[in-house]
């Protein structure tokens, strides 16, 4: 077969982008993006140029058909909008994992799911155990939360050396963690609910179940019925981001049902579309119909929930959780007086629970259980490893920022409580490479 010469700026376009897609999949740059969007916002915040941070965040937004506008800022639409497709992969990610993951079977998911909760329970008994003001109190949850780009990107870090049971441990126990993260928003962190909001969440619903009832696959389809799930979710009171994990559990994890299985169709229309090309006297028009088909076909050779996955999330990871970063870590060091007790104590107290309250939940649960006979360890994994996990586990950023959006009013205590997230994360990931970089060596 004779191949067609492609011109030389084509060749090397084709060549950089293969590149940047092998490079985009490496788990440890995404945390790199993160974390240069977080040193971003900190330098930026504390700038010359602070002010027009602090404008571009409160800009108005307006969406709106004649007399119906909605209008909020830029920092609304990101926090309470783009992480709703944050929350849809990370619903995504807990239903692909109960279906045929490290949370499908309940002896698989015992252990970390067990130490997901020591890893909640403790480092908000820590952040109690200061003593707050009733206002403070509201934060205990912040330092409950474990950042799952950082933390996998930290072990990543760490090359091959580390068990792949390792890793499983480590996303198992982050997604039980996003799980009791969300209950949390949910249940301590929305305001009294308009139950009339539940009936127009359960419209969407509904359209939804309808679309998958009567087999329409395409991604695209579900965009108005999950917009109309959000809405309903922002009316009942309760944080809009909530839709997001909803939708991303009701993902289907088998392709829709075809008369023929995905790989014979694909195989059958190919075999018709080479006949059709081929023809001596074809009409190019006559390739859009098997065309068409062999796309659908092969659109459903992957599960909804992988295929949607999989298409969504560099967008998350090169896209919406950078500018997250960049617009919640911008905490201006002049509005907060350290010198003030109650906020000296909020970071103190954030900070300490993230660090020292992650790993002792984690790996002190563990041990509990392993040695009642109730759980045992996975192939690979020893107590080593589990104290790596447990200090990795201490890299709050992401849902913690989030969570301290949520707990906090006033701009000063939380400032501080994000500078307390900030340090955390940053002592939490030395830390935990350290102690990884030591265990490869020893072993």
């Amino acid at each position: 077969m004779q191949k067609t010469q492609v011109p030389r700026a084509q060749q090397i376009a084709e060549r950089a982008f293969a590149n940047l897609e092998r490079f985009l999949h490496i788990e440890a740059v995404s945390g790199v993006v993160l974390l240069v969007a977080a040193t971003c916002a900190l330098i930026w915040a504390n700038s010359s140029a602070a002010s027009s941070y602090e404008a571009l965040w409160h800009t108005p937004i307006m969406f709106g058909v004649g007399s119906l506008q909605f209008s909020q800022s830029l920092h609304f639409w990101i926090n309470d909008g783009l992480m709703t497709i944050f929350f849809l992969v990370v619903g995504m990610e807990i239903r692909r994992e109960i279906h045929e993951g490290a949370l499908s079977s309940l002896r698989q998911a015992s252990l970390p799911m067990a130490a997901a909760i020591g890893g909640v329970v403790v480092p908000a008994l820590v952040y109690l155990g200061f003593g707050h003001a009733p206002n403070e109190q509201q934060g205990w949850a912040v330092p409950t939360a474990t950042d799952i780009a950082f933390a996998v990107g930290v072990l990543a870090l760490l090359g091959k050396s580390i068990p792949s049971n390792v890793r499983v441990f480590l996303l198992a126990l982050a997604i039980i963690d996003d799980i009791i993260a969300v209950l949390i928003i949910a249940f301590f962190y929305s305001g009294g609910l308009d139950y009339s909001g539940f009936g127009v969440a359960a419209i969407g619903l509904l359209m939804v179940v309808g679309l998958q009832r009567i087999g329409v696959g395409s991604a695209y389809a579900y965009v108005i019925p999950g917009a109309v799930t959000w809405v309903g979710v922002l009316m009942t009171g309760a944080h809009p981001t909530l839709a997001g994990v909803v939708l991303g559990l009701m993902t289907p994890v088998a392709a829709m049902p075809m008369r023929e299985r995905p790989l014979d169709a694909v195989t059958r229309f190919t075999q018709e579309l080479l006949g059709r090309a081929k023809a001596p006297e074809r009409d190019a028009s006559e390739l859009i119909s098997p065309l068409k088909s062999l796309r659908l076909a092969q659109r459903e050779l992957v599960p909804p929930v992988v295929r949607v996955q999989g298409a969504l999330h560099p967008w998350v990871a090169y896209g919406i959780m950078p500018v997250f970063a960049l617009a919640n870590a911008g905490v201006s060091l002049a509005g907060i007086d350290l010198g003030t007790q109650a906020q000296q104590w909020v970071m103190i107290a954030v900070a300490l629970a993230l660090v020292l309250g992650k790993p002792l939940g984690i790996v002190g649960v563990s041990w509990l259980m392993v040695n009642l006979g109730w759980c045992s360890l996975p192939a690979g994994v020893n107590w080593s490893s589990i104290t790596l996990i447990g200090l990795l586990a201490g890299i709050g950023f992401t849902m913690s920022i989030f969570i301290a959006n949520l707990a906090f009013v006033e701009p000063a205590t939380l400032g501080a409580a994000k500078l307390g997230v900030l340090s955390a994360s940053v002592i939490a990931a030395a830390v935990g490479l350290a102690w990884g970089a030591w265990r490869v060596r020893r072993s």
